[in-house]
């Protein structure tokens, strides 16, 4: 079945290069369809409307005329329109002016359409239909900054612009990057995800229904303000990725692709295969230039993945748009957001595979979720919560999360709240002794995310908010709650308050990360686990010569434990959450040095001997590391610090 696919992707390839003089010209397409600037300030259009009996260009330019700019209709449902300059040699169309594409079909209807490939789209405060605002600046921004290198570990800060700022509103572009970038630097994280970029007509969609695929939401600022906000992350060294979503659009006829040109199938496969019922939503027609046809179930039978009722049409997209930008950017990143488990999704294109970087872990936040949900503290399974971390293809890089956006919605709740709920609105202050549910939460929520880190996947990802556990869910304005804005923010402003325990996981997070990069756990092969005691409620694994140990006990403390070790030596404490600056009773001393004996134990060559404390989850959250270690023993010497 991959070979069939394979040979799909040549001959896609082989078509590209013969009729569109390349793939590299093929996906540049926005440079020569919609509206686009020529030297000599003439505008050259273009639009796809295969349908379309007569296509008009009409706007501020022509006082509306409906009738004055036709299109000329070419081969292969193109049309195209130039507009010469005006007398004083600037362009026809001025810069933030209003266009509409006037379709007329062979039925007789005049349809009032935004191109597809409009990059700038507005809509009035009162008003629900978006409109089509020419972009094209007379000074537009110059990117200053060359865009980073691929990092060797990925820790991704997931962030929706909108509701990057206290203040209830939607936040802008130019906000985020004032205010935000310089935490999402400072807490260690080395790439951000962006949601919700493309131009979507209904805010609480997160930006998963898309109206104009190309165009940079307006809600949040102009284009060139996206910009810079990603060229000043660049300049901290800061790689952005944005959520693209390929598998469904938004049903909007007015400013959305449906029924561009007044068929039913313009970009879309005709009912009933191109709507998903589920999501309201249209599903594109690949094979013109959604993984499954319709909603099922997985067991991780592979006839579930090669059977009739996946679209290998987008199967095949995906395998020719992994393999076009890895060959034309080789240090542009993808991920995957796949909730089937689909075989070979990070594999090559070449080995058959669909050629992302990386998936998403998916399982792993909701385990976390169904062990707060259901199970007493003295139930937790060891091995359940290591087969979970650990169960992952062989050879395919997955982003581990102990939650993302999605338990942060309303309806649901995030880490911090399923521990702490109601009382981190009344006992988060450092001022006052922890309550037995502030204690617990705190220290379980630095846990559960350093256990996710280093042992779930090859890279990290936290969802914006999350890393300080931030006090609410996430609710976009909407009828059902009377269109408040008071949770469609995050509240960074508690991190500034020097008294309120937010500040100490926050510096968790950041120093969680910071090690992280110094030691590169997650570029290192996947850990060995030597010890999931029941009892206990003890792991401890080893991964890039650091070891981790956790102590899940809710209440007994353990002296002079005996954990397994590879690397002979002398070991220090690296990372402890039970240190007073998180949140924790500094109940070990920093400076205390470990040595392992030549004893093999848990199918290590040696073991040691640690303290390890557990009173209400208080505990040692221990990262040892070798400080005795030649360097060119080191497994990752160009991690060496």
């Amino acid at each position: 079945r991959n070979l069939s696919e394979i040979n799909c992707k040549v001959v896609s390839l082989s078509f590209l290069e013969e009729a569109e003089g390349g793939f590299d010209q093929f996906t540049r397409s926005y440079n020569t369809f919609g509206v686009q600037r020529r030297p000599d300030n003439s505008l050259y259009l273009r639009e796809w409307a295969p349908a379309a009996e007569a296509l008009f260009l009409t706007g501020d330019f022509n006082g509306w005329d409906k009738f004055s700019h036709p299109y000329t209709k070419k081969e292969f449902g193109k049309w195209e329109l130039i507009l010469p300059p005006k007398h004083d040699k600037s362009p026809a169309v001025d810069h933030n002016s209003k266009l509409k594409v006037v379709v007329h079909t062979k039925e007789g209807q005049r349809l009032y359409r935004i191109s597809p490939w409009a990059k700038y789209v507005t809509r009035e405060e009162k008003s629900v239909i978006y409109d089509w605002v020419h972009w094209d600046p007379p000074q537009p921004y110059i990117v200053i900054h060359p865009r980073p290198r691929k990092p060797a570990s990925l820790r991704i800060y997931e962030a929706h612009v909108g509701i990057a700022s206290p203040e209830g509103k939607i936040a802008s572009y130019s906000n985020f990057t004032t205010n935000v970038l310089p935490r999402i630097k400072d807490l260690g994280y080395n790439c951000i995800q962006l949601m919700a970029i493309m131009e979507h007509a209904y805010y609480a969609s997160f930006g998963y229904q898309i109206t104009s695929f190309f165009a940079a939401s307006s809600r949040y600022g102009t284009p060139d303000e996206l910009k810079q906000l990603i060229d000043v992350a660049h300049s901290m060294g800061i790689m952005v990725l944005l959520d693209v979503v390929h598998s469904h659009a938004s049903k909007n006829t007015e400013d959305g692709l449906n029924r561009f040109d007044g068929s039913d199938s313009c970009f879309f496969h005709s009912p009933p295969r191109g709507e998903h019922s589920m999501w309201g939503s249209r599903l594109f027609n690949y094979s013109r230039f959604a993984l499954i046809l319709h909603g099922t179930g997985f067991t991780g039978d592979y006839s579930e993945y090669f059977g009739l009722q996946v679209d290998e049409d987008s199967l095949v997209y995906l395998m020719l748009a992994n393999h076009i930008l890895h060959a034309l950017y080789p240090d542009c990143i993808t991920v995957a957001e796949d909730v089937s488990g689909m075989p070979a999704l990070c594999r090559k294109v070449e080995e058959g595979g669909l050629g992302f970087d990386y998936r998403l872990a998916m399982a792993i936040p909701d385990k976390w979720i169904q062990i707060l949900k259901e199970l007493k503290d003295e139930d937790w399974n060891m091995g359940d919560i290591i087969y979970t971390l650990t169960n992952r293809r062989y050879g395919e890089n997955c982003i581990a999360y102990a939650e993302s956006h999605d338990q942060a919605l309303v309806g649901d709740k995030s880490l911090a709240f399923w521990l702490m709920d109601k009382e981190m609105y009344t006992n988060m202050s450092s001022m006052i002794p922890m309550t037995h549910i502030i204690d617990r939460g705190m220290q379980l929520h630095k846990m559960i995310r350093l256990i996710t880190h280093g042992l779930g996947g090859e890279g990290y990802l936290n969802f914006m908010g999350n890393e300080f556990g931030h006090p609410e869910w996430l609710d976009f304005p909407r009828e059902g709650n009377n269109q408040s804005y008071h949770y469609a923010r995050r509240q960074f402003n508690l991190v500034d308050m020097d008294h309120l325990r937010y500040r100490q996981l926050y510096a968790f997070d950041r120093d969680m990360n910071r090690t992280e990069d110094k030691y590169g756990w997650l570029v290192a092969p996947p850990a060995f686990v030597s010890a999931k005691h029941e009892e206990d409620k003890v792991i401890v694994f080893d991964r890039a010569n650091v070891l981790f140990i956790f102590n899940f006990h809710p209440s007994k403390s353990f002296q002079d434990y005996k954990v397994a070790v590879e690397v002979p030596g002398k070991y220090k404490i690296k990372l402890d959450s039970d240190a007073a600056q998180y949140g924790g009773h500094g109940r070990l001393d920093p400076n205390t040095e470990f040595f392992t004996q030549p004893e093999p134990f848990n199918g290590r060559s040696n073991s040691i001997q640690v303290n390890t404390c557990g009173i209400t989850f208080s505990d040692l959250y221990l990262i040892s590391r070798s400080v005795d270690l030649p360097v060119d023993l080191h497994p990752y010497p160009h991690l060496w610090s």
